[in-house]
């Protein structure tokens, strides 16, 4: 499985919110749009380089907002993968909209594909199922924000929460299974993939941002740590 956080193209000189204060929604060069061809050709890119590195069977899943999730679903397309899902994840504690003009940015969407599309891919559909009640999960996931507890070693800007990467780990790998993250950041995906027994292989251009995900592996070496983010994780993906 591959687990992709790629730039969302936002950072346009707006601004959010954060722990209560006014911040820049900018994150860096890496964020900014180069215009609508250079995008697609930058989605284009990286998603041909995961799809040599998937299994016949595996599936990709990707995280964006409407500045670059069209563009990510028509490379898909293009690219031949079979789009399962798209999963829109609710954010029970988004930032408040500071203008006051529109509605609270409150959701993110996750694409869900398969490389082949006439080779089956692994759900684990019971647990899904029994995490919603005894009912089949709908593609509608409500769940909260990055929390304090998950900023122990530092803070990435566009860090994702433990427990939805571990419903993403959960949903579509078994046990010792490899998952890939290629814009690994502060590895949220490789924290996951290992307190649930997976295998895991990140990847980053920034040294800052590999520090930190070093310096997070590290810490759950520490078993009480380890536990109480195993508890904290399937506390939201368990009944």
């Amino acid at each position: 499985m591959i687990f992709a956080d790629p730039p969302y193209f936002l950072s346009n000189g707006g601004i959010s919110v954060q722990s209560g204060k006014q911040v820049s929604v900018n994150k860096g060069d890496w964020d900014k749009s180069q215009g609508f061809e250079k995008d697609n050709e930058f989605n284009y890119k990286w998603l041909s380089l995961c799809r040599e590195k998937l299994k016949e069977n595996g599936t990709i899943w990707i995280s964006g907002t409407y500045h670059n999730i069209f563009s990510v679903a028509q490379m898909l397309n293009e690219l031949d993968f079979r789009i399962l899902n798209c999963i829109t994840w609710a954010k029970t504690n988004p930032p408040p909209n500071l203008s006051c003009k529109f509605f609270t940015h409150s959701t993110e969407f996750i694409l869900w594909a398969r490389k082949n599309k006439k080779v089956t891919h692994y759900y684990n559909y019971e647990l899904m199922k029994e995490i919603n009640g005894g009912t089949q999960m709908r593609d509608l996931w409500t769940l909260p924000a990055i929390s304090k507890w998950e900023k122990s070693c530092g803070k990435h800007p566009t860090q994702k929460p433990l427990p939805l990467l571990a419903r993403i780990i959960l949903a579509s790998t078994r046990e010792n299974d490899w998952i890939l993250d290629p814009f690994t950041g502060s590895s949220t995906t490789g924290i996951a993939a290992c307190l649930l027994n997976r295998n895991f292989l990140g990847i980053d251009r920034e040294t800052e941002f590999l520090e930190l995900s070093k310096n997070r592996r590290i810490e759950i070496d520490n078993e009480e740590i380890k536990e109480d983010y195993l508890k904290r994780i399937l506390k939201l993906n368990t009944l």
